[in-house]
């Protein structure tokens, strides 16, 4: 049961992961935003950033390029979480054994 639990959280945190660093890619790069893909990265992301919004700049590099460093905090907060799940579900995992 346990490790049914610790693969879904780390497959979630996985894909909280994988999006928010698409995201940061997309930015800095200068992705166009209205096409389909990146747009829905951004929409699926979006939610993700909020409690992070305006904790720190945002730097724009001439051509469009941005360095959110916004998403970076939340990727390193939200992958931090995660371990911190799989620990615990380990922990207590072991401890019924």
């Amino acid at each position: 049961m346990f490790r049914l639990v610790r693969d879904l959280a780390t497959f979630i945190t996985g894909l909280i992961s994988t999006l928010l660093l698409f995201r940061f890619v997309l930015k800095l790069l200068g992705a166009n935003a209205e096409a389909s893909i990146v747009a829905w990265i951004f929409e699926t992301t979006q939610p993700l950033l909020t409690p992070f919004l305006l904790a720190f700049p945002t730097s724009s590099i001439r051509g469009g390029f941005t360095l959110e460093f916004t998403t970076l905090f939340a990727l390193f907060v939200y992958t931090f979480v995660g371990y911190l799940i799989q620990e615990l579900l380990e922990t207590i995992e072991g401890r019924r054994h």
